[in-house]
């Protein structure tokens, strides 16, 4: 009977784990660079600052400024512009912005994480966007 039970118990945890496996999401950094080149490129080159290419940081760069969320030197967050409600704002006149409307904050969060760090002077590709 004590034997059934601890198989009972492991049974439980590994389909814990599965479930919880399943629901990881893995981000897309094609995705991402859709969304960076689409929303972010497109603000940054109106504005005096200019583009800001990904190779212009290195992955521990890129991760500290989005672990910081300040942007624009603290004046406001990274993670107002891809809110669903910032997308909602400027979906109108932003392809990138209405295609992406209905994803989730979070995994385009990630999406937009792996597409920097992807890019970054010391990533895998080192990316501009021009």
């Amino acid at each position: 009977m004590k034997h059934t039970h601890s198989l009972s118990a492991v049974a439980l945890v590994v389909l814990l784990g599965a479930a919880g496996a399943a629901q990881a999401y893995d981000a897309d950094w094609k995705r991402g660079r859709v969304y960076y080149r689409g929303v972010c490129t497109t603000c940054h080159v109106a504005s005096p600052i200019g583009s800001i290419n990904p190779s212009t940081r290195t992955k521990a760069d890129w991760n500290a400024y989005l672990a910081a969320n300040k942007h624009a030197k603290g004046k406001d967050t990274v993670s107002q512009y891809y809110s669903k409600a910032y997308r909602a704002s400027i979906k109108s006149g932003n392809k990138a912005a209405e295609k992406f409307a209905d994803v989730p904050d979070q995994e385009l969060a990630d999406d937009l994480k792996a597409f920097l760090i992807k890019g970054a002077k010391d990533g895998d590709a080192p990316a501009s966007c021009s």
